[in-house]
Protein backbone atom coordinates (compact mmCIF):
# COMPACT_ATOMS: atom_id res chain seq x y z
CA UNK A 1 0.00 0.00 0.00
CA UNK A 2 1.29 3.45 -0.64
CA UNK A 3 -0.06 7.06 -1.07
CA UNK A 4 -1.08 7.63 -4.45
CA UNK A 5 -0.38 11.62 -5.47
CA UNK A 6 -4.09 12.32 -5.42
CA UNK A 7 -3.93 11.16 -1.41
CA UNK A 8 -1.08 13.30 -1.40
CA UNK A 9 -2.92 16.61 -2.92
CA UNK A 10 -6.04 15.32 -0.73
CA UNK A 11 -4.21 15.43 2.53
CA UNK A 12 -2.36 18.81 1.44
CA UNK A 13 -5.73 20.47 1.11
CA UNK A 14 -7.48 19.31 4.13
CA UNK A 15 -3.50 20.54 6.21
CA UNK A 16 -2.79 23.50 4.61
CA UNK A 17 -3.78 26.98 5.58
CA UNK A 18 -5.85 29.09 3.05
CA UNK A 19 -3.63 31.20 1.63
CA UNK A 20 -1.12 28.11 1.41
CA UNK A 21 -0.61 26.93 -2.61
CA UNK A 22 -2.06 23.53 -2.99
CA UNK A 23 0.32 21.24 -5.65
CA UNK A 24 -3.15 20.25 -7.21
CA UNK A 25 -3.31 23.74 -8.03
CA UNK A 26 -0.43 24.50 -9.75
CA UNK A 27 0.03 26.64 -13.17
CA UNK A 28 1.64 23.36 -14.50
CA UNK A 29 4.68 23.65 -16.88
CA UNK A 30 6.02 25.17 -19.68
CA UNK A 31 5.74 21.76 -21.73
CA UNK A 32 3.44 19.26 -20.54
CA UNK A 33 3.94 15.88 -18.89
CA UNK A 34 2.30 13.10 -17.23
CA UNK A 35 1.48 13.44 -13.42
CA UNK A 36 3.65 11.21 -11.29
CA UNK A 37 1.81 8.20 -9.75
CA UNK A 38 2.78 9.07 -5.90
CA UNK A 39 4.82 12.85 -6.04
CA UNK A 40 3.67 16.32 -5.85
CA UNK A 41 4.09 18.58 -9.15
CA UNK A 42 6.00 20.41 -5.98
CA UNK A 43 8.11 17.54 -5.22
CA UNK A 44 9.56 16.20 -7.91
CA UNK A 45 10.59 19.55 -9.13
CA UNK A 46 12.98 19.53 -5.43
CA UNK A 47 14.00 16.14 -6.93
CA UNK A 48 14.87 17.93 -10.49
CA UNK A 49 16.58 20.38 -8.91
CA UNK A 50 18.94 18.21 -6.49
CA UNK A 51 20.23 15.49 -9.36
CA UNK A 52 21.31 18.47 -11.49
CA UNK A 53 24.90 19.28 -11.83
CA UNK A 54 24.23 22.96 -11.24
CA UNK A 55 23.15 21.63 -7.40
CA UNK A 56 26.13 19.32 -7.11
CA UNK A 57 28.46 22.13 -8.40
CA UNK A 58 27.83 24.44 -5.02
CA UNK A 59 29.87 22.64 -3.01
CA UNK A 60 32.78 23.80 -4.41
CA UNK A 61 31.51 27.41 -4.97
CA UNK A 62 32.36 30.60 -2.48
CA UNK A 63 29.94 31.63 0.31
CA UNK A 64 32.29 33.76 1.27
CA UNK A 65 35.58 31.98 2.27
CA UNK A 66 37.09 30.64 -0.72
CA UNK A 67 36.73 26.52 -0.36
CA UNK A 68 40.88 26.49 0.54
CA UNK A 69 40.25 28.27 3.52
CA UNK A 70 39.32 25.69 5.50
CA UNK A 71 36.71 22.66 5.61
CA UNK A 72 34.34 24.29 8.60
CA UNK A 73 33.30 27.37 6.92
CA UNK A 74 30.11 27.20 4.55
CA UNK A 75 29.92 26.45 1.10
CA UNK A 76 27.35 27.51 -1.20
CA UNK A 77 26.01 24.29 -0.62
CA UNK A 78 25.74 24.18 2.83
CA UNK A 79 24.51 27.83 2.82
CA UNK A 80 21.77 26.25 0.23
CA UNK A 81 21.16 23.32 2.19
CA UNK A 82 20.46 25.44 5.54
CA UNK A 83 17.73 27.96 3.61
CA UNK A 84 15.95 25.18 2.66
CA UNK A 85 16.12 23.59 6.33
CA UNK A 86 14.77 27.00 7.59
CA UNK A 87 12.64 27.37 4.82
CA UNK A 88 10.60 23.99 6.07
CA UNK A 89 10.60 25.26 9.38
CA UNK A 90 8.60 28.47 8.38
CA UNK A 91 6.36 27.01 6.56
CA UNK A 92 5.52 24.26 8.76
CA UNK A 93 4.78 26.54 11.04
CA UNK A 94 2.31 28.90 9.13
CA UNK A 95 0.63 25.99 7.39
CA UNK A 96 2.51 26.78 4.39
CA UNK A 97 3.33 24.32 1.68
CA UNK A 98 6.59 22.86 2.88
CA UNK A 99 7.51 21.32 -0.96
CA UNK A 100 7.23 24.32 -2.56
CA UNK A 101 9.68 26.16 0.14
CA UNK A 102 12.25 23.91 -0.14
CA UNK A 103 12.30 23.65 -3.80
CA UNK A 104 12.78 27.49 -4.37
CA UNK A 105 15.23 27.36 -1.55
CA UNK A 106 17.31 24.60 -2.93
CA UNK A 107 17.23 26.21 -6.38
CA UNK A 108 17.57 29.69 -5.25
CA UNK A 109 21.14 29.98 -5.84
CA UNK A 110 21.81 27.95 -8.81
CA UNK A 111 23.49 30.63 -11.04
CA UNK A 112 26.50 31.53 -8.55
CA UNK A 113 28.99 31.61 -9.93
CA UNK A 114 32.72 30.68 -9.33
CA UNK A 115 33.53 33.21 -6.19
CA UNK A 116 30.59 34.19 -4.61
CA UNK A 117 29.46 37.70 -5.37
CA UNK A 118 32.87 38.82 -6.76
CA UNK A 119 32.14 36.86 -9.35
CA UNK A 120 28.97 38.09 -10.17
CA UNK A 121 30.38 41.64 -9.65
CA UNK A 122 33.16 40.68 -12.14
CA UNK A 123 30.70 38.90 -15.01
CA UNK A 124 28.58 41.68 -14.70
CA UNK A 125 31.66 43.81 -15.68
CA UNK A 126 32.76 41.49 -18.34
CA UNK A 127 28.90 41.48 -20.08
CA UNK A 128 28.18 45.06 -19.45
CA UNK A 129 27.78 45.72 -23.07
CA UNK A 130 25.96 42.16 -23.63
CA UNK A 131 23.14 42.14 -21.48
CA UNK A 132 25.01 41.89 -18.13
CA UNK A 133 25.21 39.32 -15.50
CA UNK A 134 23.49 38.70 -12.46
CA UNK A 135 23.27 35.28 -10.40
CA UNK A 136 19.24 35.68 -10.19
CA UNK A 137 18.77 35.60 -14.19
CA UNK A 138 21.63 32.90 -14.31
CA UNK A 139 19.64 30.73 -12.20
CA UNK A 140 17.03 31.12 -14.45
CA UNK A 141 19.03 30.16 -17.61
CA UNK A 142 19.90 27.26 -15.56
CA UNK A 143 16.72 26.06 -15.01
CA UNK A 144 15.05 26.24 -17.92
CA UNK A 145 17.84 26.47 -21.02
CA UNK A 146 21.02 25.08 -19.90
CA UNK A 147 20.65 22.00 -18.04
CA UNK A 148 20.49 19.38 -20.22
CA UNK A 149 18.89 16.42 -18.90
CA UNK A 150 15.80 15.34 -20.76
CA UNK A 151 15.20 15.01 -24.59
CA UNK A 152 11.55 16.82 -24.51
CA UNK A 153 12.83 20.18 -23.34
CA UNK A 154 15.79 22.27 -22.78
CA UNK A 155 16.22 22.94 -18.73
CA UNK A 156 14.15 21.50 -15.94
CA UNK A 157 10.55 21.97 -17.23
CA UNK A 158 9.11 23.19 -13.40
CA UNK A 159 6.12 24.56 -12.66
CA UNK A 160 5.78 28.02 -12.63
CA UNK A 161 5.57 28.85 -8.92
CA UNK A 162 8.98 27.35 -8.26
CA UNK A 163 9.87 29.73 -11.46
CA UNK A 164 7.99 32.37 -9.94
CA UNK A 165 9.72 32.35 -6.47
CA UNK A 166 13.28 31.99 -8.28
CA UNK A 167 12.38 35.48 -10.18
CA UNK A 168 10.82 37.20 -7.06
CA UNK A 169 13.31 36.31 -4.58
CA UNK A 170 14.03 39.83 -3.38
CA UNK A 171 16.77 39.96 -0.48
CA UNK A 172 18.84 42.92 0.14
CA UNK A 173 21.51 41.42 -2.20
CA UNK A 174 19.35 40.00 -5.48
CA UNK A 175 18.39 41.83 -8.55
CA UNK A 176 14.27 41.13 -9.17
CA UNK A 177 13.47 41.00 -12.60
CA UNK A 178 9.78 39.16 -12.42
CA UNK A 179 8.96 40.20 -16.43
CA UNK A 180 6.46 36.81 -17.41
CA UNK A 181 5.47 36.49 -13.70
CA UNK A 182 2.65 38.94 -13.31
CA UNK A 183 5.62 41.42 -11.35
CA UNK A 184 2.86 43.78 -10.14
CA UNK A 185 1.79 40.93 -7.73
CA UNK A 186 3.12 39.83 -5.14
CA UNK A 187 4.61 35.55 -5.03
CA UNK A 188 3.24 33.11 -3.20
CA UNK A 189 3.85 32.98 0.98
CA UNK A 190 6.18 30.10 -0.06
CA UNK A 191 8.27 32.35 -1.76
CA UNK A 192 8.33 35.19 0.36
CA UNK A 193 8.71 32.52 2.91
CA UNK A 194 12.28 31.22 1.06
CA UNK A 195 13.34 34.98 1.25
CA UNK A 196 13.14 35.37 4.37
CA UNK A 197 15.01 32.18 4.91
CA UNK A 198 17.99 32.70 2.93
CA UNK A 199 18.05 36.34 4.84
CA UNK A 200 18.29 34.41 8.07
CA UNK A 201 20.47 31.70 6.80
CA UNK A 202 23.27 34.44 5.56
CA UNK A 203 22.92 36.79 8.32
CA UNK A 204 23.32 33.86 11.33
CA UNK A 205 26.07 31.83 9.36
CA UNK A 206 28.42 34.66 8.36
CA UNK A 207 28.33 36.05 12.00
CA UNK A 208 28.87 32.26 12.63
CA UNK A 209 31.76 32.16 10.36
CA UNK A 210 33.09 35.29 11.34
CA UNK A 211 33.82 34.75 14.27
CA UNK A 212 34.94 31.34 13.55
CA UNK A 213 37.86 32.69 11.60
CA UNK A 214 38.61 35.52 13.80
CA UNK A 215 38.23 38.07 10.92
CA UNK A 216 35.07 39.91 13.01
CA UNK A 217 36.13 41.38 16.71
CA UNK A 218 33.79 39.67 19.08
CA UNK A 219 34.51 42.96 21.09
CA UNK A 220 32.88 45.20 18.15
CA UNK A 221 30.04 42.28 17.68
CA UNK A 222 29.40 43.29 21.98
CA UNK A 223 27.94 46.82 20.42
CA UNK A 224 25.26 45.23 18.48
CA UNK A 225 21.53 45.60 19.81
CA UNK A 226 20.84 41.45 18.37
CA UNK A 227 24.25 40.25 20.34
CA UNK A 228 23.30 41.35 23.24
CA UNK A 229 19.57 40.11 22.90
CA UNK A 230 21.03 36.51 22.47
CA UNK A 231 23.18 36.64 25.54
CA UNK A 232 20.80 37.67 27.82
CA UNK A 233 18.11 35.20 26.29
CA UNK A 234 21.39 32.65 27.58
CA UNK A 235 21.79 34.20 31.25
CA UNK A 236 25.69 34.64 29.25
CA UNK A 237 26.98 37.87 30.30
CA UNK A 238 29.06 39.94 28.11
CA UNK A 239 32.22 39.89 28.94
CA UNK A 240 32.54 35.98 28.91
CA UNK A 241 34.84 33.96 27.14
CA UNK A 242 33.50 33.21 23.52
CA UNK A 243 34.61 29.05 23.00
CA UNK A 244 33.76 27.23 20.49
CA UNK A 245 30.78 25.75 22.33
CA UNK A 246 29.27 29.31 23.30
CA UNK A 247 29.54 30.48 19.71
CA UNK A 248 27.40 27.60 18.35
CA UNK A 249 24.90 28.07 21.50
CA UNK A 250 24.75 31.92 20.50
CA UNK A 251 24.67 31.05 16.93
CA UNK A 252 21.74 28.25 17.37
CA UNK A 253 19.44 30.75 19.38
CA UNK A 254 20.27 33.41 17.12
CA UNK A 255 18.47 31.24 14.30
CA UNK A 256 15.59 30.33 16.94
CA UNK A 257 14.97 33.88 17.95
CA UNK A 258 14.92 35.32 13.78
CA UNK A 259 12.52 31.99 13.24
CA UNK A 260 11.03 32.88 15.85
CA UNK A 261 9.76 36.87 14.88
CA UNK A 262 9.03 35.61 11.02
CA UNK A 263 6.45 33.26 12.26
CA UNK A 264 5.07 35.82 14.98
CA UNK A 265 4.99 38.86 12.69
CA UNK A 266 3.68 36.87 9.19
CA UNK A 267 0.88 35.21 11.42
CA UNK A 268 -0.32 38.43 12.79
CA UNK A 269 -0.18 40.12 9.42
CA UNK A 270 -1.78 37.57 7.52
CA UNK A 271 -4.84 37.78 10.12
CA UNK A 272 -4.70 41.59 10.18
CA UNK A 273 -5.64 41.08 6.58
CA UNK A 274 -7.60 38.60 6.73
CA UNK A 275 -5.81 36.97 4.18
CA UNK A 276 -7.75 33.71 3.27
CA UNK A 277 -6.43 32.47 -0.66
CA UNK A 278 -3.38 32.59 -2.64
CA UNK A 279 -4.83 35.21 -4.41
CA UNK A 280 -5.10 37.43 -1.77
CA UNK A 281 -1.71 37.27 -0.60
CA UNK A 282 -0.78 37.88 -4.12
CA UNK A 283 -2.73 41.04 -4.08
CA UNK A 284 -2.14 42.34 -1.01
CA UNK A 285 0.22 44.98 -2.30
CA UNK A 286 3.40 44.08 -0.58
CA UNK A 287 5.56 41.16 1.10
CA UNK A 288 3.39 39.77 4.05
CA UNK A 289 6.28 37.18 5.31
CA UNK A 290 8.53 39.44 7.51
CA UNK A 291 9.96 40.14 10.65
CA UNK A 292 8.81 42.74 13.22
CA UNK A 293 9.85 46.01 12.88
CA UNK A 294 11.95 45.54 16.39
CA UNK A 295 13.85 42.81 14.69
CA UNK A 296 14.25 44.30 11.22
CA UNK A 297 15.71 46.89 12.87
CA UNK A 298 18.63 44.99 14.73
CA UNK A 299 18.86 43.00 11.65
CA UNK A 300 19.87 45.86 9.39
CA UNK A 301 22.50 47.27 11.81
CA UNK A 302 23.70 43.12 11.70
CA UNK A 303 24.03 43.65 7.70
CA UNK A 304 25.72 47.07 8.39
CA UNK A 305 28.20 45.43 10.83
CA UNK A 306 29.07 42.49 8.83
CA UNK A 307 29.26 44.47 5.50
CA UNK A 308 31.98 46.78 7.52
CA UNK A 309 33.55 44.36 9.16
CA UNK A 310 33.61 40.73 7.49
CA UNK A 311 32.74 41.21 4.19
CA UNK A 312 35.18 43.93 3.28
CA UNK A 313 37.83 42.64 5.76
CA UNK A 314 41.47 43.06 3.94
CA UNK A 315 41.51 39.32 3.59
CA UNK A 316 38.15 38.82 2.03
CA UNK A 317 38.50 41.86 -0.44
CA UNK A 318 42.34 40.32 -0.92
CA UNK A 319 41.02 37.02 -2.13
CA UNK A 320 38.35 39.37 -4.21
CA UNK A 321 40.63 41.12 -6.13
CA UNK A 322 42.48 37.56 -6.80
CA UNK A 323 38.90 36.13 -7.91
CA UNK A 324 38.71 39.41 -9.87
CA UNK A 325 41.95 38.92 -12.43
CA UNK A 326 41.36 35.17 -12.61
CA UNK A 327 37.89 35.35 -13.69
CA UNK A 328 38.67 38.32 -16.36
CA UNK A 329 41.73 36.36 -17.36
CA UNK A 330 39.50 33.52 -18.48
CA UNK A 331 37.33 35.36 -19.89
CA UNK A 332 39.28 37.49 -22.38
CA UNK A 333 41.61 34.36 -23.24
CA UNK A 334 38.22 32.18 -24.41
CA UNK A 335 37.04 35.30 -26.61
CA UNK A 336 40.49 35.46 -28.12
CA UNK A 337 40.98 32.11 -28.94
CA UNK A 338 37.64 30.24 -28.32
CA UNK A 339 39.28 26.62 -29.80
CA UNK A 340 40.61 26.52 -26.31
CA UNK A 341 37.05 25.93 -24.73
CA UNK A 342 35.95 22.32 -24.38
CA UNK A 343 34.25 20.87 -27.51
CA UNK A 344 30.54 20.89 -26.04
CA UNK A 345 31.09 25.00 -25.49
CA UNK A 346 32.35 25.68 -28.99
CA UNK A 347 29.34 23.98 -30.50
CA UNK A 348 26.62 25.65 -28.86
CA UNK A 349 28.80 29.15 -29.91
CA UNK A 350 28.45 27.86 -33.61
CA UNK A 351 24.88 27.27 -32.86
CA UNK A 352 23.28 29.77 -31.39
CA UNK A 353 21.35 31.64 -30.76
CA UNK A 354 23.43 33.35 -28.10
CA UNK A 355 25.98 35.63 -28.49
CA UNK A 356 29.71 33.69 -28.41
CA UNK A 357 30.10 36.14 -24.64
CA UNK A 358 27.05 34.61 -23.63
CA UNK A 359 27.92 31.19 -24.02
CA UNK A 360 31.45 31.71 -22.56
CA UNK A 361 29.84 33.91 -19.76
CA UNK A 362 27.70 30.39 -19.12
CA UNK A 363 30.76 27.99 -18.91
CA UNK A 364 32.63 30.27 -16.85
CA UNK A 365 29.24 30.74 -14.28
CA UNK A 366 29.20 27.10 -14.15
CA UNK A 367 32.92 26.56 -13.01
CA UNK A 368 33.54 25.77 -9.00
CA UNK A 369 36.26 27.78 -7.23
CA UNK A 370 39.15 24.89 -7.55
CA UNK A 371 38.30 23.77 -11.35
CA UNK A 372 38.54 27.86 -11.94
CA UNK A 373 42.01 28.11 -10.05
CA UNK A 374 42.58 25.24 -11.84
CA UNK A 375 41.75 26.20 -15.96
CA UNK A 376 43.81 29.50 -15.01
CA UNK A 377 47.04 27.16 -14.33
CA UNK A 378 46.30 25.29 -17.40
CA UNK A 379 45.85 28.76 -19.66
CA UNK A 380 48.89 30.25 -18.05
CA UNK A 381 51.52 28.14 -16.99
CA UNK A 382 53.39 26.69 -19.62
CA UNK A 383 54.38 23.80 -16.70
CA UNK A 384 51.11 22.92 -16.41
CA UNK A 385 49.83 20.24 -18.14
CA UNK A 386 46.77 21.19 -20.36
Amino acid sequence: MFLTRDEIEARERAALAPYAMPSGDSRGRVHGEEEHAYRTAFQRDRDRVIHTAAFRRLEYKTQVFVYHEGDHYRNRLTHTIEVAQIGRSLARALGANEDLTEAICLAHDLGHPAFGHTGETTLNHLMSDHGGFDHQRQTMRIVTQLEDRYREFAGLNLTYEVREGLVKHDTDYDVVDAAGYEPERAGTLECQLSNLADEIAYNTADLDDGLRSGLLDVHEVRGLALWNTVMASLGETLDCRLDDQLRARIIRRLIGIEITDAITATAARLGERGVASVAAVRDAGENLAGFSPELRAMNQELKAFLMANFYRHPRVVRMAYKANRLLTALFEAYMEEPRQLPRDVQARMQRGPDLPERVICDYIAGMTDRYAIKEHQRLFDPEERT
